[in-house]
């Protein structure tokens, strides 16, 4: 059940990566790939991964890609925080920076990208080890 837990996160990761982040002067939006393609690579890679070892019951590597893609998205939200707020820096009146600023907006593809790492990375923390016990000897 877990395995399959964590699948759901990883698949939710892999589409939330194609689905609409930023909306800069609403006018187009902008997935994970057009905010910094190579990143995207990765975070698309740690996804495939994920799905892969849930597929094969390895519950190690699960875990170390719940992980990891925990730590990309929340790497990426801080990038988009700090590339909205300082994209304008170089505009020396401070009203006008602050308006262009509040014209680009967050989009609906974050609460994919958050819900599908907290998906993973709980199915991730519910596997448990299997212990056999052999069985006592005959008498």
């Amino acid at each position: 059940m877990s395995s399959i837990l964590s699948f759901v996160g990883f698949v939710l990761l892999f589409a939330g990566t194609y689905c609409p982040l930023l909306r800069p002067f609403h006018i187009m939006n902008w997935n994970v790939y057009q905010l910094n393609q190579p990143y995207g690579l990765v975070m698309l890679l740690v996804a495939v991964i994920g799905i892969a070892a849930s597929f094969l019951n390895q519950p190690q590597i699960i875990r170390a890609a719940a992980w990891g893609s925990m730590v990309l998205v929340v790497m990426l939200f801080i990038a988009a925080l700090l590339k909205i707020h300082f994209a304008f820096s170089f505009i020396p009146f401070q009203k006008f920076e602050a308006f262009l600023a509040k014209q680009v907006k967050f989009k609906w593809g974050w609460y994919v990208l958050f819900a599908g790492v907290a998906i993973a990375l709980a199915g991730a923390l519910s596997i448990r080890k299997i212990t056999v016990k052999a069985p006592e000897a005959i008498r």
